[in-house]
Parts: C-alpha cells; sequence; structure tokens
C-alpha cells in the first residue's frame, strides 16, 4: 500500500464531502471517528497553541476504505486497517512531521501503528486503554427493575452532573479529564457535549446517571455510567441504561453502543442482560517522544 492513497486534509467539511458515506457505513464500529469529528466540525479546533486538525484518507478503486484524523491535541483516530497499511500510514505522517501524542483504534489496528510508530521514530508506546465495543441488540430491561424513575437532568442539576463524572474519571484513572474539570474547562471535556439521565429513587433523589452523545451517522452512545459506590449493587446502573437506551430508539439511533472495562465482569454481564452484544475490541497507546 503506498503512501500516496492516503489524501490529506485540514478541511472538515471537504473531508465528510468525501468520506462521511465511509464512516455512516459501519456506525457501530466507526462511532469514536463519528462523533469526534462531528465535535471538531461544530466546535472547531482550540487556538489556544494547539495543532492543526488533519484528515485522512485512503481511497481504492474509487472508494474511501479506511479514514484517520488527528485532534488538535494531538490524538489519533484510525478506522481498521491491515498491518502493511498502519505501516505504511506511520512511514508517511512521520515523513510529514507529525507528532501523535496518542493513538486508539481497533486493538489489532492500534496494536500495529504503535509497532510502527515506534519503528519509524523511536517513540516508545504504552498502553492506556482496552475495551470492549456493545452494540445493543434486542432491549431486555432489567428484571426486577429498582423502584424509582428516570429523568433528563436540567440546568439545577450540572453541579450533581459534574461532581459525579470526576468521581468516574477518579475511578477509571482518566487524569486528563480530571484536570478539565478542576481548571473549569468541562465544556471543553469529554461530557461538556453529553445528554445526562438520573435514575431517582421514589422520593426523588437521584442515585445513578447515565450519558448520550448525539446521535450521529444512526449512532448513540451511551458514556458514562455511574454510580456511587455506597449505592451500588441494587440494580440502579441497569435500570438508568435501560431507560436511556429506550430513549435512544426512541430518538431514532439504528445503533446503540458503549464501551466497557474488560476487567470489570460484573458490567459487562450487566449490559450483556440487558440486551448488548459484543462487537470488537478497542485499545489505545500513548507515545513518549522522549524515549531513546
Amino acid at each position: 500500500m503506498l503512501p500516496d492513497d492516503w489524501q490529506l486534509t485540514e478541511d472538515v467539511d471537504d473531508f465528510l464531502a468525501r468520506a462521511g458515506e465511509f464512516l455512516r457505513s459501519r456506525p457501530a464500529l466507526h462511532n469514536t471517528p463519528l462523533t469526534d469529528i462531528e465535535k471538531l466540525r461544530t466546535r472547531g479546533a482550540d487556538a489556544r497553541g494547539a495543532e492543526a486538525t488533519v484528515f485522512g484518507r485512503l481511497e481504492s478503486g474509487g472508494e474511501v476504505r479506511a479514514i484517520f484524523y488527528r485532534t488538535p491535541r494531538g490524538r489519533l483516530g484510525l478506522t481498521p486497517l491491515s498491518a502493511e497499511q498502519t505501516d505504511a500510514l506511520a512511514a508517511h505522517l512521520a515523513g510529514l512531521g507529525h507528532s501523535p501524542s496518542d493513538v486508539i483504534a481497533d486493538r489489532d489496528t492500534a496494536g500495529a501503528f504503535a509497532e510502527s510508530w515506534q519503528r519509524h521514530t523511536g517513540a516508545a508506546p504504552v498502553p492506556f486503554w482496552r475495551t470492549h465495543l456493545y452494540r445493543l441488540g434486542t432491549l431486555t430491561p432489567p428484571q426486577p427493575c429498582p423502584e424509582g424513575r428516570g429523568r433528563v437532568v436540567g440546568g439545577k442539576d450540572r453541579e450533581q452532573v459534574v461532581r459525579w463524572c470526576r468521581e468516574f474519571c477518579v475511578d477509571v484513572g482518566e487524569q486528563p479529564s480530571i484536570d478539565l474539570i478542576d481548571a473549569g474547562s468541562w465544556d471543553d471535556s469529554r461530557f461538556g457535549d453529553r445528554h445526562f439521565t438520573f435514575w431517582e429513587t421514589p422520593d426523588g433523589t437521584p442515585v445513578s446517571m447515565a450519558a448520550t452523545t448525539s446521535i450521529v451517522g444512526g449512532m448513540i452512545r451511551v458514556d458514562p455510567v455511574y454510580t456511587p459506590a455506597r449505592l451500588r449493587g441494587r440494580g440502579y446502573a441497569g435500570a438508568v441504561t435501560a431507560e436511556v437506551s429506550r430513549a435512544a430508539l426512541a430518538a431514532g439511533a439504528t445503533d446503540v453502543v458503549l464501551f466497557t472495562d474488560p476487567a470489570n465482569p460484573t458490567s459487562n454481564a450487566l449490559y450483556q442482560r440487558i440486551g448488548y452484544v459484543h462487537v470488537a475490541d478497542f485499545a489505545g497507546y500513548r507515545f513518549s517522544h522522549d524515549a531513546p
């Protein structure tokens, strides 16, 4: 695969005009590029010293076969590639002087790119993320369902939403999001554009929370789901996840997806019980460009 088969641009509208159909062809598998690129399109790049956003599409036979994008903060996102294709892309980006801070993709693509990037640049890859991707099949609300109801949050709930998102980040070790929240940059965090729902007990006390992305390409992602530690084991997470999943289907989503921690068998079993089916595994690697 020749590097020249990759077409690069900084124009997100031109990129989507040419690659949007490809992204929408597999909305579950492409869920992160769909939401990331839509956020870049609607909000633009952060001008505070950030590099320009770069988009690339791999074409063959007049059709788009894969894409990549590099965000202003340096994250490189990839759709599935062969080992040969990842090596050609790594060589091409290194030759152009690009220096991604990290890469996220399906497990095989991310691993292959990390190895190629180290070979071409010497930057050491450090794994920081691994996850299962699930897609909703037939929604099966939990039985028995805990007492209470779901409620879409409003402006008065912002303080609690921010606090619970920070607690969630502490639980999963998501330091960059903690830093943004602590700096008062909620809108710049990955939670800033989410739509949140509480599960409340009959007396109106919030006991669990789930959020969803806006619909893009027919896809909605559930992220995050959080229940404070003292309230876990009572079925609240399953109830609120089923509630936002139902709302996503009612909003017209054809694909409702979520990521789970492979090391958490409880959450993986929970999502499968309410109708989510395993699709693929994903991974992320950070690059240390100071490494020898």
